[in-house]
């Protein structure tokens, strides 16, 4: 073919060069497009949150009524939920705060605008420190002579406890009330640990046995079933009177409605007045409407604890009381709001005590303890605050034992619900080996060398007796001076304190009777207690630390305990018992806490 003139005739294109060029093309414009998707994405996402998070106080509607519905997990600290109300509010999953709570209920007190509170409680996940806290609450706001309902399908037995603070039960027509008694249940890990093949070596001070029974037993020695029953009969005996004050039943008539199970129908627990009314919720509403005099086709004015909580400002003046929280197992580093860690918490005391504003100091403890370093760490930030001039308040929640009670015995004052689970001053070290389970059940074996004999000590095999002594020795220098920091706190010879401790465990009511608790009550009382002190009467609330928002919880460490929640409400008890199992294989160190985990049923 003859070549036009001028016109340069292109080389042709090869197969292979062709297709190259079409597929990194096509691989090109994809990531570029996933990019530009991504970016509208997301602007897209922060766009609803923005919308959301920027929605105005509520407002509260006159003849309105305060709904706390609490079946669920209650935690001391609440947190905003910023798809609340939206068709996004399980998109981030809060939980209900025990502060919240308190402070709606209070608030709602001397509120014109509610009316009264609907209770609406079958079944509650909460101690019963928390409880009592709630109860007490409850109590305050029925001095204002506004009326409490409450509802229920069915009610558990902590369920009923809290609503027997009501005006009047009402209770589904299929429902009954599973009032049993108290149990305690402890979980044991001997056979656990055998068919794992983990090896545990426990090194413990004296008679101190109930620490490391878990490990060792398969159930309860004597002397501990002796303290667990002592515990349980505690807890029970405060359940009864309070409920037997509330219904006008006798102790001995609620025992016996216990013993034979006979709250087991509707018919049943109204025949025994454990509920004033059979009834189903929209007749149960009927009743509300007759209390805040409106007509049956009316709409009732709920106002939630997500939504009354925004109303409630915290003031501050130039005599402020702090209050600095301590909440989970006490860990050495850094921590968040689910574990002590003593470098976090120092630091927030410290800003706490640093502040001129600041007269007094009130710590909410809620933890079983934990490491013992850390404890002592934390003990020596509180003896700073004191020395600075600062009043300190402790405060205890469900648990303040073992480290819990550590931290706490140098406080000016102590108060605790005649429930919490406090005391345990012990402390114990233990060893996991998780050698033989990598090799006989995973084929992993560990060769090591060493320029010494006891380089490897602590790489995870066994100890031999030479090595676990001087652990021994740790063990009880620490121990020695945990209960010397309890004589020298709370002003008692240091014989007494040998007496009362061994790791024993108290109720809150009987640590007030052997000097380790000054008052029973909750943090209202603490906080009274702190400014009588301090020698305040008008006085702020600071909180320390300041909660994370929901963006640092969302792209943050944080955001694990939604998924540990997660995980335990789909798997019950086989994630409990994988997350202690977890915990004991991460267990370093002395520690000092609570001997063993309960489950209050």
């Amino acid at each position: 073919m003859n070549q036009i003139p001028g016109f340069i005739n292109p080389k042709r294109e090869s197969g292979s060069k062709k297709f190259w060029r079409i597929v990194l093309g096509s691989m090109l414009g994809f990531f570029i497009s996933s990019i530009v998707l991504s970016i509208l994405s997301l602007i897209f996402f922060f766009g609803i949150i923005a919308s959301v998070t920027t929605s105005s106080v509520p407002s509260v509607a006159d003849n309105s009524i305060l709904k706390l519905s609490l079946n669920t997990v209650i935690e001391e600290r609440g947190e905003e939920n910023p798809f609340e109300n939206t068709a996004f509010q399980n998109f981030a999953n809060s939980p209900v705060g025990l502060d919240d709570i308190i402070n709606c209920i209070d608030k709602a007190a001397t509120d014109p605008k509610i009316k009264g509170i609907s209770l609406e409680v079958s079944t509650i996940q909460a101690g019963m420190g928390t409880l009592q806290e709630i109860y007490n609450a409850l109590s305050r706001f029925k001095e204002s002579g506004k009326f409490i309902y409450a509802y229920g399908d069915y009610y558990s037995q902590k369920g009923y406890y809290l609503s027997t603070i009501a005006d009047q039960i009402f209770i589904n027509k299929l429902g009954s009330i599973d009032f049993k008694g108290m149990a305690l249940k402890t979980m044991f890990f001997k056979g656990l640990l055998e068919k794992l093949e983990v090896d545990v070596q426990v090194v413990r001070h004296g008679e101190f046995k109930s620490a490391v029974e878990p490990f060792i037993l398969d159930k309860m020695s004597e002397a501990n079933r002796e303290q667990m029953t002592v515990l349980a009969s505690d807890i029970w005996n405060v359940l009864v009177s309070q409920v037997s004050l509330s219904r006008g039943i006798s102790v001995d008539s609620l025992q016996l409605i216990a013993n034979q199970l006979l709250c087991e129908n509707a018919t049943a627990c109204l025949k025994y007045k454990m509920i004033d009314s059979i009834s189903y919720y929209s007749s149960y509403e009927n009743s509300l409407r007759n209390l805040i005099q409106i007509k049956t086709d009316k709409k009732i004015n709920y106002v939630s604890i997500s939504d009354y909580r925004k109303t409630i400002t915290t003031t501050t003046n130039e005599n402020n009381i702090a209050i600095v929280y301590a909440v989970g197992d006490i860990i050495d580093g850094e921590g968040d709001e689910n574990s002590i860690g003593s470098i976090t918490f120092c630091k927030e005391l410290r800003k706490a005590y640093t502040n001129d504003k600041v007269k007094a100091i009130v710590i909410r403890i809620n933890s079983p303890g934990g490491s013992a370093l850390a404890s002592e760490a934390i003990w020596n930030e509180i003896e700073l605050a004191k020395k600075s001039g600062k009043i300190i308040v402790t405060s205890m929640g469900d648990y303040a034992a073992s480290g819990g009670y550590y931290i706490a015995c140098n406080s000016d004052a102590i108060v605790a619900q005649p429930t919490t689970l406090t005391g345990s001053i012990g402390v114990f070290g233990l060893i996991p080996s998780v050698q033989k389970m990598l090799k006989n059940k995973l084929g992993i074996t560990y060769d090591v060398v060493k320029t010494n004999e006891h380089a490897d000590y602590d790489s995870g095999r066994l100890l031999n007796e030479y090595e676990l002594s001087k652990i021994k020795i740790s063990i009880e220098e620490i121990y020695e001076l945990f209960t010397q920091r309890v004589a020298t706190g709370r002003k008692m010879k240091i014989e007494e304190v040998y007496k009362i401790g061994e790791g024993r465990v108290w109720t809150g009511f009987r640590a007030k009777e052997i000097g380790l608790v000054d008052k029973l009550g909750g943090l209202d009382v603490a906080i009274a207690t702190a400014a009588e002190l301090a020698k305040i009467t008008n006085y702020g609330i600071l909180i320390y630390p300041s909660q994370p928002n929901w963006f640092e919880k969302m792209f943050g460490n944080q955001n694990k305990t939604s998924m540990k929640q997660a995980l335990g409400e789909e798997f019950g008890e086989l994630y409990f018992a994988f997350d202690a199992m977890k915990s004991i294989i991460r267990m370093k160190g002395v520690q000092a806490r609570i001997p063993m985990t309960i489950e209050m049923e």
